[in-house]
């Protein structure tokens, strides 16, 4: 059935889908990674692919940027085409002194700016988590790969030029990892709707050494990230 923003129909996407912000990403990861694919969505140039990964069924589709978009697309894969598990690879600006560019951070929790919560109505601050079993399983896939994954809190702002120069500063106190714009989004719809999530960020700049790549770099240059993440979904998959 398909929604204003996915075009789908059921049956076409995979249980879990791994979502990039890019959707060009999403096209070079389906191009580069998987077999068999079948495009699902273009709508808005939001491509969405299926295919197979050591012969599991996969999908990955862009999410675009900001909670607003990440909490549509994602709030439709797991309440209109029955998706179990999304993981998110997306990109992150640094704000700890020990990670470094390319490193990989697993979001175990996301604090956030955003007012995204308040549409349930609770009596307190929700904490935004990951899945720990699909952090579980990434873990002892990156021990195996021996990659090194960062496993920490990160924020989600909705916020990308703030008018406060001391908001990272603050963050930072607090042990958090990194900044990215989407994962508490995700987060807070995988609770609600009783399914699983992860996000999986590699530091794209660090936002006190100044440091940065490119937009061709961040679009293609994720592998370690990208197959860290098929190997998980294959993993559920098994």
């Amino acid at each position: 059935m398909a929604t204003p923003h996915n075009q789908a129909e059921k049956g076409q996407i995979a249980k879990t889908v791994l979502m990039p912000g890019d959707p060009l990403r999403a096209k070079y990861i389906a191009e580069n990674f998987l077999t068999e694919v079948q495009q699902f969505n273009e709508v808005r140039n939001m491509y969405g692919y299926t295919g197979m990964y050591q012969s599991r069924e996969v999908s990955v589709m862009g999410s675009g940027m900001g909670m607003p978009s990440m909490g549509i697309y994602s709030y439709e894969l797991y309440t209109k085409y029955d998706v179990e598990r999304i993981i998110r690879i997306g990109s992150a600006g640094a704000l700890s002194d020990d990670i470094a560019l390319m490193d990989i951070v697993a979001a175990i929790g996301t604090c956030t700016d955003s007012n995204y919560a308040s549409q349930y109505g609770l009596p307190g601050t929700f904490a935004p988590t990951a899945d720990f079993g699909l952090l579980k399983i990434t873990d002892r896939i990156a021990q195996e790969k021996n990659l090194s994954l960062k496993v920490g809190n990160i924020v989600s702002s909705d916020i990308f030029y703030n008018e406060d120069n001391s908001v990272n500063d603050r963050w930072k106190k607090m042990n958090v990892l990194a900044v990215d714009m989407e994962a508490a989004a995700l987060y807070m719809n995988a609770a609600r709707c009783g399914k699983k999530a992860l996000c999986l960020l590699t530091i794209s700049d660090h936002l006190y050494r100044h440091e940065s790549l490119t937009a061709m770099q961040r679009q293609n240059s994720f592998q370690e990230m990208m197959t860290l993440a098929l190997d998980t979904a294959a993993a559920c998959e098994a």
